[in-house]
């Protein structure tokens, strides 16, 4: 499967953005979807996915960010309001098959990687 994100860019502290990630080659039924993200000089981590079929976040972005996913458009998305500086990285959508609910938080896990998208936040 191929998958390819965007929707990021510069927004200000407090604002919001949503980013996308179609696939290709696959229809993303039976994958699990996920969306990680990687700072400079830092390890990518995750972000958001579907586990079990229920939305899982880490904690600093929990209560201001949505997973969701369009399955006749094969698209993933994720909605982040309240945007922090300490948010700027490059974000990632990844999908896989098979993952146990307590691999899905290692990148290492999943085999599909979009090319990734810049998010900047100002202060």
């Amino acid at each position: 499967v191929q998958l390819q994100a965007c929707g990021g860019g510069l927004v200000q502290a407090g604002g919001s953005l949503r980013l996308s990630c179609a696939a290709s080659g696959r229809t993303f039924s039976g994958y699990v979807l996920g969306w990680f993200r990687q700072a400079p000089g830092k390890e990518r981590e995750f972000v958001a996915a579907f586990k079990s079929g229920n939305a899982v976040y880490r904690d600093s972005v929990k209560g201001r960010s949505t997973i969701s996913r369009d399955i006749a458009k094969n698209t993933v998305y994720l909605q982040v309001n309240s945007l922090k500086p300490e948010d700027t990285a490059v974000y990632y959508c990844a999908a896989g098959r098979s993952l146990i609910s307590s691999a899905i938080y290692s990148p290492t896990s999943w085999p599909y990687w979009g090319q990734g998208t810049q998010v900047t936040v100002s202060s």
